[in-house]
């Protein structure tokens, strides 16, 4: 059975420092956490698109292999950070040269990543092979569009740097390549309703968390995202669930903060000091999907991916921290862990965890506090997080996390 510890917890974290396009002029700081959580969010939607015709089991099949390729990619990236990508491409193209360069790479991640077990084995096999599959090629897509939507912000800044014209050539050509992906020419033509949640979804890169406690380093609530959803797909793991629910469990964490980008993130002890507030906030938040993305979506004939993020994003039940089940295209609440876990946990019913995820949640949160003050900044506010969120989470009614035992690593 996989097991978390906090070298993982901390290797996944470790993406909040990263700074991407670290050689040009930026308006804003770019960090790898975003852009994988962006690449990611555009994965996920690509999945739906090119599954929607498959078989159950192929749907599924194709969902993890995405989703794990992506953090296979992530953790390889963290390693070779600091290689600029037309280096790392003329790398890849020796066999040799690229072979020297993964094993190095899985020595560094292995004392992080081997506890995990099934999936250490799978990311060694992943990075030795080659093969062209369709889940390489969303991912690839998807990693280019994230890596241009980035580009575009900062291109106007850098107009005396002679490598702009160079750079933006070489997406435009890469993107063309993956045309056959379904989805992708919708994602790239600009003016879709694809290209806007994709384009709505990179926006949350700007959205700072805990605006009121100055951090190192300042998490967006983007990168919070993918830390949650990743947390999620790991813990899912342990605790044996089925495939379907641990899909379901990466994609609701990575789209759990959404609605955000329409209110802005506000701060837990805010949302529960006014009675009647977090009831307000649902009823925005679900205008404004509506108006801004749902509806559009609808209108270019994807109510079945309307269908899909709804439940992610628990509007049926009310909460997206609920457990429920999918039948016949509608979500059913279910009363709790025990009852999901026990009774619920099939691929057939589509499972999907609420209380996993909002520990998962909250223990993204306190690694967000934890790192800043162990890395020397710190305030009353940031302290008093870090304490609540240690006593919420060794408190945990889930036992089967053994979240008290992880937290104990943490000085």
């Amino acid at each position: 059975m996989p097991s978390i510890r906090k070298s993982l917890l901390q290797l996944t974290f470790s993406g909040a420092y990263l700074l991407r396009w670290n050689d040009k002029l930026r308006p804003a700081e770019l960090v790898e956490i975003d852009k994988q959580a962006h690449k990611m969010l555009v994965a996920c939607v690509l999945w739906h698109e090119n599954s929607r015709r498959l078989p159950e089991e192929q749907r599924l099949a194709l969902g993890q292999e995405i989703i794990e390729g992506g953090l296979f990619d992530y953790y390889y990236r963290l390693i070779i950070t600091d290689i600029k990508p037309p280096v790392f491409y003329r790398i890849k193209e020796n066999r040799e040269h690229y072979r020297q360069l993964t094993e190095h790479v899985m020595k560094r991640l292995e004392p992080a990543l081997a506890p995990l077990g099934d999936f250490w084995q799978r990311m060694r096999a992943w990075h030795a092979s080659d093969t062209d599959s369709l889940a390489r090629r969303i991912l690839n897509a998807a990693h280019l569009y994230a890596s241009q939507w980035e580009f575009r912000l900062i291109r106007p800044l850098n107009g005396f740097d002679e490598e702009m014209e160079d750079i933006a050539q070489s997406f435009r050509d890469r993107l063309n390549s993956f045309q056959d992906v379904k989805g992708m020419r919708d994602i790239v033509a600009g003016h879709t309703a694809l290209a806007r949640l994709a384009n709505i979804c990179g926006q949350l890169r700007f959205q700072i968390r805990w605006t009121q406690a100055p951090r190192i380093p300042a998490t967006s609530v983007l990168g919070h995202m993918f830390i949650v959803a990743t947390y999620a797909y790991f813990f899912s793991q342990t605790i044996g669930a089925c495939r379907a629910r641990a899909i379901n469990n990466f994609f609701c964490g990575l789209l759990h903060d959404l609605p955000e980008l329409l209110t802005r993130d506000i701060i837990s002890p805010v949302k529960q000091s006014v009675e009647c507030l977090p009831e307000i906030l649902r009823e925005y938040e679900e205008q404004e999907l509506e108006r801004r993305i749902f509806a559009p979506l609808r209108s270019d004939g994807l109510e079945d991916l309307v269908g899909l993020l709804s439940y992610y994003l628990g509007m049926e039940t009310g909460s997206e921290f609920h457990e429920t089940v999918r039948e016949n295209g509608h979500a059913r609440r279910i009363a709790d862990f025990d009852a999901l876990h026990s009774r619920c946990n099939a691929d057939a019913l589509q499972p999907k965890d609420g209380r996993l995820i909002k520990e998962c949640d909250k223990l993204a949160a306190f690694m967000e506090a934890h790192s800043s003050i162990r890395n020397g900044v710190s305030s009353p506010h940031l302290q008093e997080a870090q304490a609540r969120l240690r006593t919420d989470l060794s408190q945990s009614p889930l036992g089967c996390l053994h979240l008290d035992a992880l937290l104990a690593d943490f000085d």
